[in-house]
Order: structure tokens, then sequence, then C-alpha cells
């Protein structure tokens, strides 16, 4: 009943009411079948994602997908973003709530939020978040140690000039996750500028705001920046029965950058 009513419910609205509707699913999907282990929510299984209609993917909770759940995963095991007693200064685009509410905690970080459009609903519990257009940066050259950029690329015009920017701005030493909607098997990444309608950019490329798909030659463009990159897919290291319970993407990559 839930996922009929929203159906007809336009998406700002769910928005807007989210807790409420929070509150019902939870009720409604009260059980121990999966673990979202970002927040620790228990529930017999995940709910729809509304702007794809995935089922089982959205944690009820703190909202997570399955490429946040992996990714905190990776962050908490391979990486030192969470060591204590270690200094770094973090730039994070479009900040993902999941990961705000978590290092913004962070003692030792110097964290930094940013977004084209930082009043938009989607960042309304992010405190000082600036405004940044990721194609001209203000910040000076070698400026973040790490710096978090998901499921932002796919939808700026000139990516190489932001992957460009994002290397300048990156510390020698650095490293960042650049995850976007990768469709491993395409060899190209596919994209055309004279589609410009919302309802044909939804068609061609997913999303009604992304301007292209990205295919293997993801990995190249960033290269090209100056990055030395890996796609990891991560979700190889967990067993079956784990993919399930956290809801994972199995065929996702993190896609990490290094600067030298």
């Amino acid at each position: 009943m839930i996922e009929l009513l929203k159906q007809y419910i336009p998406y700002p609205l769910i928005k807007a009411h989210r807790n409420v509707l929070r509150r019902w699913e939870s009720r409604k999907l009260k059980g121990d079948k999966v673990l979202c282990p970002i927040c620790n929510s228990r529930f017999e299984k995940f709910a729809t994602y509304r702007p794809s209609g995935r089922k089982n993917t959205r944690c009820i909770n703190c909202r997570s997908l399955p490429r946040h759940r992996l990714l905190y995963f990776y962050l908490q095991q391979r990486t030192n973003i969470f060591n204590r007693g270690q200094k770094l200064r973090v730039l994070h685009f479009a900040p993902e709530f999941q990961f705000y509410t978590l290092l913004a905690k962070q003692p030792d970080l110097e964290y930094t939020t940013c977004d084209l459009s930082p009043k938009s609903p989607d960042f309304r519990e992010v405190k000082d978040i600036k405004k940044a257009d990721i194609t001209q940066l203000s910040f000076a050259d070698n400026s973040f140690d790490v710096i978090l950029c998901n499921h932002v690329l796919e939808h700026i015009t000139d990516d190489r000039q932001a992957m460009r920017e994002l290397y300048r701005v990156m510390a020698p030493g650095g490293w960042g996750i650049f995850m976007v909607p990768l469709i491993f098997r395409n060899e190209e990444t596919y994209e055309d500028p004279s589609i410009t309608k919302p309802s044909e950019r939804r068609k061609a490329f997913g999303q009604y705001d992304h301007v292209r798909r990205y295919g293997r030659d993801y990995l190249d463009r960033l290269r090209s920046a100056g990055f030395e990159v890996t796609a990891d897919r991560y979700a190889e290291n967990f067993m079956e029965h784990d993919i399930q319970r956290f809801g994972f993407n199995p065929y996702d990559r993190i896609v990490l950058c290094k600067k030298q």
C-alpha cells in the first residue's frame, strides 16, 4: 500500500514530509532480514528508491542506498578518513546526508562541504555548505587531502574541466572517491549535447538531470586529468549472504583517484 500511494504523490511532497513517511514505513517493514551498517537499522527489507523505482534499496532511517552502504565499509576498511588523530583537509561535493552526519563529527577533520545549489532541499540538514561551481573552484591549488565527489560528474556538462579542477585542488599524496553511474560493460561513454529535454534525458541517460552514461573510458578521462585511478569491485570481498543483508549492488565499483 505504501508503494502504491507513493506512485501518486509528487516526489517533492514526499521529500518535504519524509520524516512522517519514515515512521510509517518503519512500522510496516519492521524485521531483521536486512541491516544498514551506517545507522545500524534493521528491517524486513529496504524500501523502494522512488526516483528510479528500484525495490529493496533505500534505508528507511538514514536513506542510504546500496552505493552508500558499500562505500561506508570501504571508507572504514581501506582509507584513513575515520582514523583518530589523523589530520585531514576534506572537501565533500554534494554531501550525502549519510556521510555528512559521520564526517562532521570527526574532530580531526577540516571538513568543507559544497554544491552548486547549496539551498537545495537535499542539503537542508547540512550546515555551512558553500556554493561552488566544480568547473571553476575558488580553492587554492593543493588545498585538500581528501575529496569526495560521488554521483556528481554525470550532471556536469564539461566533466573534463571538472576533473582538472578536482586534480588542481587535491594535495600531492591525496586521494578521492569519484563514483558515478558506471556501466562497465560499455567501452565508451554515451553523451549527446542535443538531448536537453528532461524526458529525453531520462530515457537516454537514466535520469532527467544526467547528461551522459559513463562507460569504461570514464577511468581514462580521470587519468587524462592527471589522476592514478583504480575501479575496485569491493563487494567481491563479502560473502553472498552479507551482500544480501547489507543490500549491496555487487556490480558497483569504488572509483579511487590519487595524486602523486
